[in-house]
């Protein structure tokens, strides 16, 4: 299992991340970015198979929805599968069962998904409340009074500045915006 705690570029910002069941990079992202360990983190899967390894079995109408907009910048809050509550850390899967996860539209995002062979952390690479980070060196800026620090940095240069990914849930056969971004469904 790969420990490293590592900044990647995404399709909106960098994020940073690491093995989703690997425990103490988990605890070490939340420490980095000064985290409410009450909270939890998304994830990116590199592929919609390994998306469905995760999560129940989705209903047509999510299934429909993840074919139309990944990969790209939506997230969905899902419940999460009997394997995902036995293999992912702890700060993953929320309170009421369920993950954040997506099929980022960012080659080099589901490129370390499929090396690692699981899904990866998806959280801004910034501290907690601060501004996104759109280049390395303002990853940098954010971090450098955090006491940890990412062991990788994957520099593709200044991203574009674009809205965050939308979150949603479908609930009572309807769409809910937890988190409006660029998809409007």
């Amino acid at each position: 299992m790969i420990t490293s705690v590592f900044v990647y570029p995404t399709e909106t910002t960098y994020g940073i991340g690491c093995d989703a069941r690997n425990v103490e990079a988990v605890k070490k992202i939340f420490k980095i970015k000064g985290r409410d360990a009450k909270k939890t983190v998304t994830l990116i899967a590199a592929d919609e198979k390994m998306v469905l390894k995760y999560v129940a079995k989705p209903v047509s109408e999510i299934a429909r929805v993840m074919d139309v907009y990944w990969p790209g910048p939506l997230t969905l809050v899902l419940p999460a599968s009997a394997y995902a509550r036995k293999t992912l850390a702890p700060g993953i899967i929320r309170r009421d069962g369920t993950i954040g996860i997506r099929v980022s539209a960012n080659k080099i995002a589901r490129e370390l998904s499929q090396h690692i062979g699981g899904p990866i952390v998806a959280t801004s690479a910034n501290q907690s409340g601060e501004p996104a980070c759109y280049s390395i060196s303002a990853v940098r800026r954010a971090f450098k009074n955090s006491p940890l620090k990412p062991d990788i940095v994957i520099d593709e240069g200044r991203l574009p500045k674009r809205p965050a990914s939308t979150i949603a849930r479908y609930k009572n056969k309807k769409w809910e915006i937890i988190r409006p971004g660029s998809i409007q469904l």
